[in-house]
């Protein structure tokens, strides 16, 4: 008999409709009259300034929603309820042809990304395998290989629709395909522990 184990699995939350249809209208009329500044990578995307939770009621708002969910994703990544709080929020808009490159966030432990707007399935996010070290790679993907969990580089999320949030580890790789469908809205953020405990030894952050 033989057995498969999947060994130190990574996890990606997806929480479907977190926002209600009165609140996802409510953000996306606020967004429309702030101001963006252009990716450096991508003129078809484009960003609010970074901001804390408290500089707007509708990221506080962002806040509170989230903030159960954080501590039920952080759980899976160290084991204890810890309470989790929102480091810094901004809003991605990314109209068609778009795309944001491969990237991670410094400085903290769970991202997230909000959506106010149905993605197109081109512009779903895309989360990747970390590219190695400095040895050398081998792989073998080709017409007649199948690509899964085990030897696969990356996945793509399969739905995201207005309200959902996705929750993700703030060290994984991840980027946004070229948008095909029309223009997308989602509000980002970091997130922190209040600390972190070992053997003793307590790292808190603020």
């Amino acid at each position: 008999m033989s057995q498969v184990i999947g060994l130190f699995p990574t996890p990606v939350m997806r929480v479907e409709r977190l926002l209600s249809s009165d609140l996802i209208a409510s953000f996306t009329d606020q967004i429309k009259a702030a101001q963006t500044t252009a990716n450096w990578k991508s003129e078809r995307l484009s960003h609010t300034p970074i901001l804390t939770p408290h500089a707007k009621a509708m990221f506080l708002e962002v806040g509170k929603l989230a903030d159960p969910k954080l501590a039920e994703f952080g759980e899976l990544l160290f084991g204890e309820r810890l309470r989790w709080s929102i480091k810094e929020i901004w809003v991605n808009l990314l109209e068609p042809g778009g795309r944001q490159a491969v990237h991670t966030h410094a400085n903290s432990f769970i991202s997230g990304v909000l959506y106010l707007t149905r993605s197109h399935p081109s512009a779903n996010i895309v989360f990747h395998k970390s590219l190695g070290g400095t040895d050398f790679i081998f792989s073998n993907h080709n017409k007649n290989a199948r690509i899964g969990p085990f030897n696969g580089g990356k996945w793509a999320m399969p739905e995201i629709t207005a309200g959902d949030l996705v929750l993700f580890p703030s060290y994984l790789l991840h980027e946004v395909p070229a948008n095909q469908g029309e223009q997308r809205i989602s509000i980002a953020f970091n997130a922190i522990p209040e600390r972190l405990e070992n053997f003793g030894y307590t790292i808190r952050f603020a």
